[in-house]
Parts: C-alpha cells; structure tokens; sequence
C-alpha cells in the first residue's frame, strides 16, 4: 500500500512542473511517463490500449504506466427503441 502511495506522489511531484501543452492523447486509455533523467526531458506518451501492453514497452527503463485521465471513449452506439408490432384483428 506505501509503495502505491509512494508512486502516485512521485507521479503528482512530477506532473507540477511547468505545463508546455496537453501531452495526453485522449484517443488511448493508456499512458506511460519515461524519465530520462537530468537535461535529457521526460516525455508522456499515450498510444497504449492496456495497462500490460504499456508495462511492456516500459520493462527495463525509467517510466511508470497509468490510465490517461483525459481518455475520450468513443461514444455508446444509440439503441433502438423496440417497437412492438400490434396486429388489428
């Protein structure tokens, strides 16, 4: 629990920096944040569609993968209303 804790503090820290622009693709549920360490920029990129697909490209490196808090699912496909047949007899 103080490890989760640890990491969504370290990740807010990170995110109060100077904004620069929406780097949140809001098409994918996905984002991974890499950190390149000192002068060389830390960068959000969101083009994942899963948390293990994220974990995955993330393997080996400095990042960390959470969901894009700004994440625009397509819209629900309308349903139509049922219309019951009534036969005049």
């Amino acid at each position: 629990m103080r490890l989760k804790l640890f990491a969504i503090a370290a990740f807010a820290v990170t995110l109060a920096g100077p904004a620069a622009g929406q780097a949140y693709d809001p098409n994918y549920p996905v984002c991974m944040q890499v950190f390149e360490g000192r002068g060389a920029g830390n960068y959000i990129d969101c083009s994942f569609t899963s948390i293990p697909q994220c974990q995955f490209n993330a393997s080996g490196r400095s990042a960390i993968c959470s969901e894009n808090p700004f994440f625009a699912p397509p819209p629900a496909p309308k349903r139509r209303a049922h219309r019951s047949r009534h036969r005049a007899h």
